[in-house]
């Protein structure tokens, strides 16, 4: 099939052409005049007919077009070839009868007349289509996996950010993390009775309603809105498919109108001003919808395509469920704690004896552990100590503490002599079959007059349970008392013995847990040695001054739980001299009335001794502080007194985490002003700490006089 115009002026070069072509009979050829912009094609042979279904009259058309594969690239090359008048090899996709199109293989060969000028380009074509087909099948198979591989890669980043998701830049990180990744920009909205802008989790947020004003600085309230109007408060209410928010939403008291508000205020400019929508994803919890995910996709990436779904997804729902996790855990915790709070070592103000105290459990795990002590006053010259260890750290531990210590002080006050009362809370234990052993030293102190002079004389009677032996320091040395030895409660089976030792002025008792001397990279017994030599070299002689040294030489780094008592007895001839290598102190004190006098007592004591002046100013600034955390906080308060060279420093701390306000007093009734005393007489602030907060005041040295 030739055109019959072209057969008029060339048929001669023409024919000469064809007759070459005949011979290709078994593949495509295309013959096309050397005429550009065009190239009319002038021939096909039957096998191109054959291949495509097109004759010379369809190609001739306007309609059909051949293409070429490989972009503007590749087609810069043919021209170039074309322009040259060179050879070239290029893939074509070939047009079908039927609408269709194929891929083919096409060599392209110039065609030049006997002044070598060309005038004719001839095209051979392979059928490729298969091959062709078969390639990008597996090009996108290849690209599909490095998708997948690529989001699984971005969730599995995402789980490691969501193990910290209590941390206050939780939500934040793995916001950015997304933007860095699959979308332009991410971000966190949870709700908490009302929406508001997240950074992260805070686990002692209430997971309920709470009251906010409308408006993009306080988060949105709870309000019932028309689902079809409102389709963030539909994802809120219920969880179902991602919603796209119009980002000119402002319908006035809904969930919609005041994300989108929000969003505009949060969203760097660039993005309000070339996004018009953003995709909103729910944070699902167990029970309900915790928060949303608000995302903006990337201008090449739909939201739909299935990585990039499943990637936000799983984020939403990963989210989603640790954050309730944190906040489950959070509330199990604040309950546990209040248990522990209860059960939480106790020492009577006890006259005639300098007594302290100190318990830390080991912070890995909770406030209370199994180690625990008691100071009780039996009698009115009867004082009872008690220090003891329950194996194990977790909650059973401390039940069994509990337990144990409810029944040793009740036989302690019905049977006042240490060994008679074990063993009546061994018939106890057996009976009860608590699950976990326990030691314990129960010891009392008795005051009796002296008969010559009629001074007070102390007398000490002990038992043991299979604990650690507690040491007795005179003048120096170092006593174990490790008589009256038996074997743990629950296993005692005959009468158990009892040991008296006479005490004199300015002896001193030290109770202990092995927590204090036990390390992996020290034996117990290089432990107790380490004890004797620091007990035997302290230097302060008030029991707190003591305890303070024994902590700091031996407490630096517990592996268990840590409790302490100190017991001195008094010497006329102590002066004021009681201060010690340590010019720190601390005490445990119970959340009652009674702590701020021993408060206020404790700072007067410790003035005297380190020389540090007037003591009025800094008794006042503690009995306010020691004031607040017992009326506004709750648990045991803890008493820190230091010596900076520039004055006193005192910290109090309680397990409320609410800040002190400096107020004007409180309408109606008297006081409110213990903060606005303690700003004139120190400088003050405060910190949170893991049980709560610790507010501090630093005494200034020439500050104004208490009144």
């Amino acid at each position: 099939m030739v055109n019959s115009a072209e057969r008029a002026t060339a048929a001669g070069r023409l024919d000469a052409l064809l007759d070459g072509a005949s011979h290709l009979t078994g593949l495509p050829v295309l013959v096309a005049a050397a005429q550009p912009p065009d190239w009319p094609v002038v021939y096909v042979n039957p096998a191109f007919t054959e291949l495509t279904g097109l004759t010379l009259d369809d190609l001739t058309d306007p309609g059909p077009r051949l293409r070429q594969a490989g972009g503007q690239q590749a087609i810069d090359a043919v021209r170039s070839a074309l322009t040259e008048g060179r050879p070239a090899s290029v893939l074509l996709q070939l047009p079908r009868v039927d609408g269709g199109r194929l891929w083919a293989r096409s060599v392209l060969t110039p065609v030049p007349d006997d002044d070598r000028v060309i005038t004719h380009w001839i095209a051979v074509m392979v059928d490729v289509t298969a091959e062709v087909e078969r390639d990008a099948a597996l090009s996108a198979e290849v690209e599909g996996a490095r998708r997948e591989s690529a989001a699984l890669g971005l969730v599995a980043r995402v789980s490691d950010l969501i193990m910290d998701l209590d941390d206050p830049g939780g939500l934040r990180d793995i916001a950015d993390l997304l933007s860095a990744s699959v979308v332009r920009w991410a971000a966190f909205y949870l709700d908490d009775g009302g929406l508001y802008h997240a950074d992260g989790v805070a686990p002692d947020r209430p997971g309920g309603r709470r009251p906010v004003s409308p408006g993009p600085s306080g988060g949105h309230p709870r309000r019932f809105a028309d689902p079809c109007t409102d389709p963030v408060q539909r994802l809120l209410d219920e969880p179902g498919d991602p919603a796209l928010l119009d980002l000119s939403t402002a319908v006035p008291g809904t969930a919609s109108g005041w994300l989108a508000a929000d969003l505009r205020l949060r969203m760097p400019q660039e993005l309000v001003d070339g996004a018009d929508q953003v995709l909103v994803l729910p944070v699902p919890g167990r029970h309900r919808v915790l928060g949303l995910l608000v995302v903006v996709t990337r201008p090449t990436e739909e939201p739909s395509l299935p990585e990039t779904r499943t990637v936000l997804t799983l984020t939403a729902r990963r989210v989603g469920l640790a954050a309730e996790n944190v906040r489950l855990y959070a509330r199990e915790h604040r309950v546990a704690e209040t248990l522990q709070r209860a059960m939480l070592p106790e020492q009577a103000e006890v006259d005639g004896l300098d007594v302290w105290s100190y318990y830390a459990p080991n912070v890995v795990y909770a406030q209370v552990g199994g180690d625990w002590y008691d100071v009780v006053q039996i009698q009115p010259d009867v004082v009872g100590v008690v220090i003891g260890d329950v194996v194990g750290h977790d909650v059973e531990a401390a039940a069994a503490m509990g337990q144990l210590r409810s029944i040793v002080r009740a036989y302690a006050f019905e049977v006042t002599e240490p060994g008679p009362v074990l063993e009546r809370v061994d018939t106890l234990v057996g009976g009860m079959r608590i699950p976990r052993s326990a030691g314990l030293v129960l010891t009392t102190l008795t005051r009796t007059r002296a008969e010559d002079s009629g001074c007070p004389v102390w007398r000490l009677a002990y038992s043991r349970a299979g604990h650690l032996p507690a040491l007795l320091v005179r003048a120096g040395e170092v006593t174990s008392l490790d008589g009256a030895g038996g074997p743990l409660i629950g296993f005692g089976h005959g009468p158990r013995q009892t040991a008296e030792v006479g005490l004199e002025p300015g002896d001193v008792l030290v109770f202990y847990t092995d927590g204090l001397i036990e390390r992996r990279n020290r034996s117990l017994r290089d432990g107790l040695a380490a004890l004797h030599q620091v007990a035997a070299g302290a230097t302060a002689v008030d029991a707190a001054g003591i305890g303070e040294e024994l902590l700091s030489r031996l407490a630096d780094g517990p592996e268990d739980d840590v409790a302490v008592v100190v017991v001195r007895v008094p010497d006329l001839a102590d002066g004021a001299g009681i201060a010690g290598n340590v010019r720190s102190r601390r005490w445990q004190l119970p959340g009652e009335a009674a702590s701020i006098a021993r408060a206020r007592h404790a700072v007067v004591r410790t003035c005297a001794a380190w020389e540090l002046g007037d003591p009025s100013n800094a008794e006042l600034v503690v009995s306010e502080l020691v004031a607040n955390a017992v009326l506004h906080g709750w648990g045991r308060v803890t008493l820190r007194l230091h010596d900076t060279g520039e004055g006193l420093r005192i910290e109090v701390e309680d397990s409320n985490p609410v800040p002190p306000v400096a107020t004007e007093g409180h309408p109606g009734r008297i006081g409110g002003f213990g903060m606005r005393i303690v700003e004139r007489l120190a400088d003050w602030g405060w910190r949170p700490s893991r049980a709560g907060k610790v507010v501090w005041a630093r005494v200034r040295p020439e500050g104004p006089a208490a009144s």
